[in-house]
């Protein structure tokens, strides 16, 4: 495991304040000789699955965690001047019952907690605390709060509650970042670990890749918040040593606590997620009780659907088109997918609500057609079913279906209450910094003109997945201002540096995800 794992990491993810890119975490890891590493995104696990991904793909162990908001309270109270002050606290997941924990810790934070952040609190922390390792986390922890307010009893009284619930899973947290705050505070947690028997962990609290990185990642602070570099009063860390730095630069750092460092490869050790991809589970459709499995209930709609739509004697064409699409279906698994689709169309049918005629490649099927999931008749218009579902197809099938707007919601709200609120929600989707807009917010952030920014951004061709690279190369007037003008290639470089990273999260319009 190497002889030293960072296990305190934020991600683009950690919107418009982590700079590091998912894909380039594994690979600097690697670099620095590293064989682990942890991602500890603020409040949420958006890059989860696509960093375990690119840390395989890189020979990487990934360590899947997340830096929590703790509530000082309860997390459903949202007074003002009190509960939109929060604690950090650092979770990683041992393993799969560890990452479901810290899932459901994520979720309540946004169902139950969300104040400003979405918060959990020590009640359903120590509910869901198994499997998982926590982490005093950085100056924003509790503990730390307490020591640097001279409340030294609070914090003993704070680490007791955690070294309670956790056990041997609780660790001290002691940082490398270049913060003044962070070197008393270390003195103090190393003096409490030894007071309190609890074991110390280093960590550097990684907000971007390299030092070179740090203005860029001081505008993105400033995009974030709406303040410009120039503003006395912006939000700021007074650090360049946010960067993922190498196992030898924090054993040098840390040289008077070497277990702080070595604790970080027995955390990485203990961390064992892995997951599974491929293996799609669905919520169980009933079928009535005449039918002995879902396949002859769905086979019996599909019989009755081609008569309706092509009448009591279908050509022997359709009929082996049918039976055709009914076998990969059956093959693959799709069954209860078809039934559940059906389901929540034929209720808006059934209920008034109107329904689009279908979109996408879900319109080639003759079966979508018989049961009336779409209103197309692929036969008529020459369309394949093989572009919307064959054996060779890794991905799961997908309708688009469009429902009148008013009555949307009811169609939600009878999927949710048949098939559980908890197999169903509506899908994430980022908006990101594309190239004319983290222009704009560059030159903001940099007191440039809105009237020369305006320009800048103009000479972006308007062509779709356009990157700043791209357009520098295709338009000679701009490659010549970037060559030739200090302000422009300053703007520019930092543009591309932030280019296409997350800026917010919000609900897709259009799709839910039944699970």
């Amino acid at each position: 495991m190497g002889n030293f794992v960072h296990l305190h990491i934020h991600s683009e993810f950690s919107l418009l304040d982590g700079a590091n890119r998912i894909k380039d975490l594994p690979v600097r890891a690697k670099e620095l000789g590293m064989e682990a590493m942890a991602l500890t995104d603020h409040g949420v696990m958006y890059g989860a699955i696509d960093f375990y991904k690119a840390c395989k793909k890189e020979g990487i162990k990934p360590i899947i965690g997340c830096e929590v908001y703790v509530a000082p309270r309860s997390r459903f109270d949202k007074e003002p001047g009190i509960d939109n002050r929060y604690y950090h606290l650092i979770l990683l997941a041992k393993n799969m019952q560890g990452y479901k924990n810290l899932s459901k810790l994520v979720s309540i934070g946004f169902v139950d907690g969300y104040y400003y952040k979405p918060r959990i609190d020590l009640e359903v922390l120590e509910k869901y605390h198994e499997g998982l390792i926590c982490l005093s986390a950085c100056l924003a922890g509790a503990v730390n709060q307490a020591l640097l307010n001279g409340e030294n009893d609070k914090a003993e009284e704070i680490a007791l509650w955690h070294k309670n619930v956790f056990g041997e899973d609780y660790y001290l947290e002691i940082q490398s970042n270049g913060l003044r705050e962070q070197v008393l505070a270390n003195q103090k947690l190393i003096a409490l670990s030894k007071k309190l028997n609890i074991p110390l962990v280093a960590t550097t609290d990684s907000h971007y890749l390299k030092r070179e990185d740090a203005y860029n990642h001081e505008v993105l602070l400033c995009i974030q918040t709406g303040k410009r570099m120039s503003d006395t009063d912006r939000m700021r860390f007074d650090t360049d040593e946010l960067y993922v730095k190498s196992p030898e630069e924090m054993i040098e750092y840390f040289k008077a606590v070497p277990e702080a460092i070595e604790n970080t490869v027995k955390i990485a050790e203990k961390c064992n997620v892995e997951f599974e991809f491929g293996h799609t589970i669905l919520p169980n459709y009933d079928v009535p009780q005449e039918f002995e499995t879902h396949y002859d209930y769905f086979k019996k709609l599909c019989e009755e659907g081609i008569k309706k739509r092509y009448g009591e004697r279908p050509s022997k064409e359709i009929l082996e088109r049918a039976e055709y699409e009914i076998s990969v279906i059956k093959k693959m698994g799709y069954v209860d997918y078809f039934l559940i689709v059906w389901d929540f169309i034929h209720y808006a049918k059934t209920h008034n609500i109107p329904v689009g005629p279908g979109r996408g490649s879900g319109a080639g099927s003759i079966i979508a057609y018989a049961i009336e999931i779409t209103d197309i008749d692929p036969i008529k218009y020459g369309l394949l079913f093989e572009r919307f579902l064959n054996p060779e197809r890794i991905s799961m099938p997908d309708f688009d279906v469009d429902f009148c707007y008013e009555h949307r919601q009811d169609v939600i709200d009878y999927v949710s209450k048949k098939y559980g609120h908890d197999h169903v929600s509506q899908i994430i989707t980022f908006g990101t910094m594309a190239a004319k807009m983290v222009i704009r917010d560059v030159a903001r952030v940099l007191d440039v003109p809105y009237s020369e920014a305006d320009g800048l951004a103009k000479m972006i061709p308007n062509e779709l997945h356009i990157t700043i690279k791209k357009a520098i190369e295709q338009n000679k007037e701009l490659q010549a201002r970037y060559e030739s003008e200090e302000k422009v290639k300053e703007v520019l470089d930092i543009a591309m540096g932030l280019e296409g990273m997350p800026r917010q999260a919000s609900t897709h319009a259009c799709r839910n995800s039944y699970n």
